[in-house]
Protein backbone atom coordinates (compact mmCIF):
# COMPACT_ATOMS: atom_id res chain seq x y z
CA UNK A 1 0.00 0.00 0.00
CA UNK A 2 1.51 3.33 -1.00
CA UNK A 3 1.92 5.98 1.66
CA UNK A 4 -0.73 8.28 0.17
CA UNK A 5 -3.30 5.49 -0.04
CA UNK A 6 -2.35 4.38 3.46
CA UNK A 7 -2.95 7.88 4.84
CA UNK A 8 -6.27 8.24 3.01
CA UNK A 9 -7.37 4.85 4.32
CA UNK A 10 -6.35 5.97 7.82
CA UNK A 11 -8.48 9.13 7.53
CA UNK A 12 -11.48 7.13 6.29
CA UNK A 13 -11.22 4.59 9.10
CA UNK A 14 -10.68 7.21 11.81
CA UNK A 15 -13.48 9.49 10.63
CA UNK A 16 -15.92 6.63 10.00
CA UNK A 17 -15.02 5.00 13.30
CA UNK A 18 -15.41 8.28 15.20
CA UNK A 19 -18.86 8.89 13.72
CA UNK A 20 -20.03 5.37 14.52
CA UNK A 21 -18.43 5.40 17.96
CA UNK A 22 -20.04 8.70 18.99
CA UNK A 23 -23.43 7.54 17.71
CA UNK A 24 -23.12 4.30 19.71
CA UNK A 25 -21.97 6.12 22.87
CA UNK A 26 -24.96 8.48 22.70
CA UNK A 27 -27.39 5.57 22.37
CA UNK A 28 -25.68 3.61 25.16
CA UNK A 29 -25.88 6.69 27.38
CA UNK A 30 -29.60 6.91 26.71
CA UNK A 31 -30.06 3.18 27.32
CA UNK A 32 -28.28 3.47 30.68
CA UNK A 33 -30.64 6.33 31.61
CA UNK A 34 -27.77 8.74 32.04
CA UNK A 35 -29.98 11.46 30.69
CA UNK A 36 -29.06 14.45 28.60
CA UNK A 37 -27.52 17.73 29.65
CA UNK A 38 -24.27 17.54 31.55
CA UNK A 39 -23.73 13.76 31.44
CA UNK A 40 -24.64 13.54 27.78
CA UNK A 41 -22.30 16.37 26.93
CA UNK A 42 -19.50 14.71 28.89
CA UNK A 43 -20.04 11.39 27.10
CA UNK A 44 -20.13 13.16 23.74
CA UNK A 45 -16.94 15.09 24.50
CA UNK A 46 -15.07 11.93 25.53
CA UNK A 47 -16.48 9.97 22.61
CA UNK A 48 -15.51 12.50 19.99
CA UNK A 49 -12.10 12.96 21.60
CA UNK A 50 -11.30 9.25 21.54
CA UNK A 51 -9.52 9.21 18.14
CA UNK A 52 -6.99 11.82 19.32
CA UNK A 53 -6.35 9.67 22.38
CA UNK A 54 -5.97 6.46 20.37
CA UNK A 55 -3.36 7.93 17.99
CA UNK A 56 -0.77 8.65 20.74
CA UNK A 57 -1.50 5.30 22.41
CA UNK A 58 -0.91 3.44 19.14
CA UNK A 59 2.17 5.54 18.38
CA UNK A 60 3.73 4.75 21.76
CA UNK A 61 2.86 1.05 21.46
CA UNK A 62 4.72 0.92 18.14
CA UNK A 63 8.02 0.80 19.98
CA UNK A 64 8.28 4.26 21.47
CA UNK A 65 10.99 5.42 19.04
CA UNK A 66 11.70 9.11 18.50
CA UNK A 67 9.29 9.46 15.57
CA UNK A 68 6.54 7.58 17.41
CA UNK A 69 6.94 9.85 20.43
CA UNK A 70 6.83 12.92 18.16
CA UNK A 71 3.59 11.70 16.56
CA UNK A 72 2.09 11.05 20.00
CA UNK A 73 3.00 14.51 21.28
CA UNK A 74 1.81 16.12 18.04
CA UNK A 75 -1.59 14.44 18.32
CA UNK A 76 -1.92 15.45 21.99
CA UNK A 77 -0.96 19.12 21.50
CA UNK A 78 -2.58 19.48 18.07
CA UNK A 79 -6.12 18.88 19.33
CA UNK A 80 -6.37 21.82 21.78
CA UNK A 81 -4.51 23.99 19.27
CA UNK A 82 -7.10 23.31 16.58
CA UNK A 83 -10.06 23.55 19.00
CA UNK A 84 -8.85 26.93 20.26
CA UNK A 85 -8.46 28.35 16.76
CA UNK A 86 -10.09 26.77 13.71
CA UNK A 87 -13.03 25.28 15.62
CA UNK A 88 -13.86 28.73 17.00
CA UNK A 89 -13.74 30.14 13.48
CA UNK A 90 -16.32 27.53 12.46
CA UNK A 91 -18.77 28.48 15.21
CA UNK A 92 -18.55 32.26 15.16
CA UNK A 93 -17.95 32.47 11.41
CA UNK A 94 -20.99 30.29 10.74
CA UNK A 95 -23.16 32.62 12.84
CA UNK A 96 -22.21 35.46 10.51
CA UNK A 97 -22.50 33.33 7.38
CA UNK A 98 -26.02 32.12 8.23
CA UNK A 99 -27.24 35.23 10.04
CA UNK A 100 -30.27 35.58 7.73
CA UNK A 101 -31.43 32.06 8.64
CA UNK A 102 -30.95 32.42 12.39
CA UNK A 103 -33.46 34.01 14.74
CA UNK A 104 -30.61 35.39 16.83
CA UNK A 105 -28.70 36.68 13.80
CA UNK A 106 -24.97 36.95 14.50
CA UNK A 107 -25.41 36.76 18.28
CA UNK A 108 -23.92 33.64 19.88
CA UNK A 109 -26.45 32.54 22.49
CA UNK A 110 -25.37 29.41 24.28
CA UNK A 111 -25.21 28.08 27.82
CA UNK A 112 -22.95 30.82 29.19
CA UNK A 113 -22.38 29.14 32.55
CA UNK A 114 -21.29 25.88 30.94
CA UNK A 115 -19.07 27.59 28.40
CA UNK A 116 -17.34 29.72 31.03
CA UNK A 117 -16.83 26.67 33.24
CA UNK A 118 -15.32 24.57 30.44
CA UNK A 119 -12.98 27.30 29.23
CA UNK A 120 -11.84 28.22 32.75
CA UNK A 121 -10.94 24.58 33.37
CA UNK A 122 -9.11 24.49 30.04
CA UNK A 123 -7.18 27.68 30.84
CA UNK A 124 -6.25 26.27 34.24
CA UNK A 125 -5.12 22.85 32.99
CA UNK A 126 -3.38 23.64 29.71
CA UNK A 127 -0.52 25.64 31.31
CA UNK A 128 0.53 22.44 33.10
CA UNK A 129 1.33 20.87 29.73
CA UNK A 130 3.13 24.01 28.55
CA UNK A 131 5.25 24.65 31.65
CA UNK A 132 6.31 21.04 32.18
CA UNK A 133 7.04 20.66 28.47
CA UNK A 134 9.19 23.77 28.47
CA UNK A 135 11.31 22.94 31.52
CA UNK A 136 11.72 19.22 30.89
CA UNK A 137 10.42 18.06 34.26
CA UNK A 138 11.91 14.96 35.94
CA UNK A 139 9.95 11.71 36.09
CA UNK A 140 8.45 12.09 39.60
CA UNK A 141 7.09 15.56 38.75
CA UNK A 142 5.60 14.34 35.47
CA UNK A 143 3.96 11.32 37.08
CA UNK A 144 2.51 13.46 39.86
CA UNK A 145 1.22 16.01 37.34
CA UNK A 146 -0.34 13.23 35.24
CA UNK A 147 -2.19 11.90 38.29
CA UNK A 148 -3.37 15.39 39.23
CA UNK A 149 -4.70 16.02 35.70
CA UNK A 150 -6.72 12.79 35.80
CA UNK A 151 -8.09 13.74 39.22
CA UNK A 152 -8.85 17.26 38.00
CA UNK A 153 -10.84 15.92 35.07
CA UNK A 154 -12.77 13.67 37.44
CA UNK A 155 -13.61 16.71 39.58
CA UNK A 156 -14.67 18.62 36.46
CA UNK A 157 -16.99 15.79 35.39
CA UNK A 158 -18.48 15.51 38.88
CA UNK A 159 -19.18 19.24 39.08
CA UNK A 160 -20.55 19.30 35.56
CA UNK A 161 -23.00 16.52 36.35
CA UNK A 162 -23.90 17.98 39.76
CA UNK A 163 -24.61 21.45 38.40
CA UNK A 164 -26.46 20.05 35.41
CA UNK A 165 -24.89 22.41 32.89
CA UNK A 166 -24.69 21.93 29.18
CA UNK A 167 -28.41 21.57 29.01
CA UNK A 168 -29.34 23.65 26.05
CA UNK A 169 -31.86 22.15 23.67
CA UNK A 170 -31.91 18.39 23.53
CA UNK A 171 -30.79 17.09 20.20
CA UNK A 172 -32.68 14.10 18.84
CA UNK A 173 -30.32 11.19 18.34
CA UNK A 174 -29.46 10.03 14.86
CA UNK A 175 -30.65 6.44 14.20
CA UNK A 176 -28.15 3.82 15.29
CA UNK A 177 -26.28 2.79 12.15
CA UNK A 178 -26.37 -0.89 13.09
CA UNK A 179 -30.14 -0.79 13.60
CA UNK A 180 -31.39 -1.97 10.21
CA UNK A 181 -35.07 -1.68 11.09
CA UNK A 182 -34.89 2.06 11.90
CA UNK A 183 -38.43 1.75 13.31
CA UNK A 184 -37.93 0.52 16.85
CA UNK A 185 -35.33 1.58 19.42
CA UNK A 186 -32.12 -0.40 18.83
CA UNK A 187 -31.30 -3.23 21.20
CA UNK A 188 -28.25 -3.36 23.43
CA UNK A 189 -26.48 -5.94 21.26
CA UNK A 190 -26.68 -3.62 18.22
CA UNK A 191 -25.31 -0.73 20.28
CA UNK A 192 -22.43 -2.75 21.68
CA UNK A 193 -21.64 -4.25 18.26
CA UNK A 194 -21.46 -0.80 16.67
CA UNK A 195 -19.34 0.43 19.59
CA UNK A 196 -16.82 -2.42 19.19
CA UNK A 197 -16.63 -2.25 15.39
CA UNK A 198 -16.22 1.54 15.45
CA UNK A 199 -13.50 1.35 18.09
CA UNK A 200 -11.70 -1.29 16.00
CA UNK A 201 -11.91 1.03 12.96
CA UNK A 202 -10.41 3.91 14.98
CA UNK A 203 -7.56 1.74 16.22
CA UNK A 204 -6.89 0.35 12.73
CA UNK A 205 -6.96 3.86 11.29
CA UNK A 206 -4.58 5.07 13.98
CA UNK A 207 -2.14 2.27 13.11
CA UNK A 208 -2.19 3.30 9.44
CA UNK A 209 -1.94 7.00 10.37
CA UNK A 210 1.17 6.49 12.50
CA UNK A 211 2.98 4.41 9.88
CA UNK A 212 1.92 6.83 7.13
CA UNK A 213 3.18 9.89 9.01
CA UNK A 214 6.49 8.15 9.76
CA UNK A 215 6.93 7.29 6.06
CA UNK A 216 6.07 10.82 4.86
CA UNK A 217 8.32 12.43 7.46
CA UNK A 218 11.25 10.24 6.44
CA UNK A 219 10.71 10.72 2.70
CA UNK A 220 10.11 14.49 2.83
CA UNK A 221 12.59 15.30 5.57
CA UNK A 222 9.83 16.94 7.64
CA UNK A 223 9.47 16.53 11.38
CA UNK A 224 6.93 13.86 12.29
CA UNK A 225 5.83 16.09 15.16
CA UNK A 226 5.03 18.98 12.81
CA UNK A 227 3.04 16.72 10.48
CA UNK A 228 1.17 15.21 13.40
CA UNK A 229 0.42 18.61 14.96
CA UNK A 230 -1.52 19.65 11.86
CA UNK A 231 -2.77 16.41 10.28
CA UNK A 232 -3.85 14.50 13.40
CA UNK A 233 -6.44 17.05 14.59
CA UNK A 234 -7.64 17.70 11.04
CA UNK A 235 -8.33 13.98 10.65
CA UNK A 236 -9.84 13.40 14.06
CA UNK A 237 -11.37 16.67 15.29
CA UNK A 238 -12.65 18.55 12.27
CA UNK A 239 -15.15 15.99 10.88
CA UNK A 240 -17.02 15.98 14.18
CA UNK A 241 -16.61 19.70 14.80
CA UNK A 242 -18.09 20.33 11.35
CA UNK A 243 -21.39 19.39 13.01
CA UNK A 244 -21.10 22.69 14.83
CA UNK A 245 -21.70 24.47 11.52
CA UNK A 246 -25.03 22.66 11.12
CA UNK A 247 -26.01 23.37 14.72
CA UNK A 248 -25.16 27.07 14.40
CA UNK A 249 -27.13 27.31 11.18
CA UNK A 250 -30.15 25.90 13.04
CA UNK A 251 -29.61 28.30 15.96
CA UNK A 252 -28.44 25.58 18.38
CA UNK A 253 -25.47 27.55 19.66
CA UNK A 254 -25.34 25.74 23.02
CA UNK A 255 -24.77 22.41 21.28
CA UNK A 256 -22.17 23.86 18.92
CA UNK A 257 -20.17 25.51 21.72
CA UNK A 258 -20.56 22.69 24.25
CA UNK A 259 -19.22 20.18 21.73
CA UNK A 260 -16.04 22.24 21.41
CA UNK A 261 -15.44 23.54 24.94
CA UNK A 262 -16.15 20.15 26.54
CA UNK A 263 -13.60 18.55 24.23
CA UNK A 264 -11.07 21.29 25.08
CA UNK A 265 -11.26 20.44 28.78
CA UNK A 266 -10.82 16.74 28.04
CA UNK A 267 -7.89 17.35 25.69
CA UNK A 268 -6.06 19.50 28.24
CA UNK A 269 -6.27 16.76 30.86
CA UNK A 270 -6.48 13.08 29.90
CA UNK A 271 -4.34 13.01 26.71
CA UNK A 272 -1.79 15.35 28.33
CA UNK A 273 -1.67 13.03 31.35
CA UNK A 274 -0.96 10.19 28.93
CA UNK A 275 1.92 12.14 27.40
CA UNK A 276 3.34 13.07 30.80
CA UNK A 277 3.22 9.48 32.00
CA UNK A 278 4.62 7.71 28.93
CA UNK A 279 6.99 10.19 27.26
CA UNK A 280 9.72 12.50 28.48
CA UNK A 281 7.35 15.36 27.54
CA UNK A 282 10.08 17.63 26.24
CA UNK A 283 8.24 19.98 23.88
CA UNK A 284 10.20 21.63 21.08
CA UNK A 285 9.49 25.11 19.69
CA UNK A 286 6.74 23.86 17.36
CA UNK A 287 4.82 22.00 20.06
CA UNK A 288 5.20 24.83 22.57
CA UNK A 289 4.05 27.40 20.02
CA UNK A 290 0.98 25.34 19.11
CA UNK A 291 0.13 24.83 22.79
CA UNK A 292 0.45 28.53 23.61
CA UNK A 293 -1.65 29.49 20.57
CA UNK A 294 -4.36 27.03 21.65
CA UNK A 295 -4.29 28.56 25.15
CA UNK A 296 -4.58 32.10 23.75
CA UNK A 297 -7.41 31.01 21.47
CA UNK A 298 -9.30 29.65 24.47
CA UNK A 299 -8.69 32.89 26.40
CA UNK A 300 -10.04 34.92 23.47
CA UNK A 301 -13.14 32.71 23.36
CA UNK A 302 -13.73 33.23 27.10
CA UNK A 303 -13.47 36.99 26.61
CA UNK A 304 -15.42 37.35 23.37
CA UNK A 305 -18.21 34.78 23.23
CA UNK A 306 -20.04 35.64 26.50
CA UNK A 307 -20.56 39.11 24.99
CA UNK A 308 -22.96 37.30 22.61
CA UNK A 309 -22.47 39.72 19.73
CA UNK A 310 -19.10 38.51 18.50
CA UNK A 311 -17.81 40.51 15.55
CA UNK A 312 -15.53 39.33 12.81
CA UNK A 313 -12.37 40.59 14.53
CA UNK A 314 -12.08 37.54 16.84
CA UNK A 315 -12.77 35.31 13.83
CA UNK A 316 -9.88 36.99 12.01
CA UNK A 317 -7.62 36.57 15.04
CA UNK A 318 -8.43 32.86 15.43
CA UNK A 319 -7.94 32.32 11.70
CA UNK A 320 -4.64 34.21 11.73
CA UNK A 321 -3.43 32.14 14.69
CA UNK A 322 -4.14 28.89 12.87
CA UNK A 323 -2.82 29.91 9.45
CA UNK A 324 0.19 31.66 11.00
CA UNK A 325 1.22 28.53 12.86
CA UNK A 326 0.78 26.32 9.78
CA UNK A 327 2.96 28.74 7.76
CA UNK A 328 5.56 28.78 10.53
CA UNK A 329 5.53 24.99 10.82
CA UNK A 330 5.90 24.49 7.06
CA UNK A 331 8.73 27.01 6.85
CA UNK A 332 10.70 25.65 9.79
CA UNK A 333 9.58 22.00 10.04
Amino acid sequence: MTTAVELIAAFVLIVGGAIGFTNAVEWLGQRMNLGEGAVGATLAAVGTALPESVIPIVALMNGGGEESVDIAIGAIIGAPFLLGTLAMVLVVGSAHLFKEQREQGTDIIGDERSMRRDLKWFLALMPVAIVLGAIGAPDPVRYAAAALLVIAYGVYVRRTVKKGGDAGDAEELEPLYFDTSRDDPPNTFQMVAQFVVSLAAIIGGAELFVSGIEAIAEAAGISALVLSLVLAPLATEMPEKANSVLWVRRGKDALALGNITGAMTFQASIPVALGLAFTTWELDAHALTAAVIGLLGGALALWAIPRRHVGLVPVAVWGTMFCGFVAYAVATG
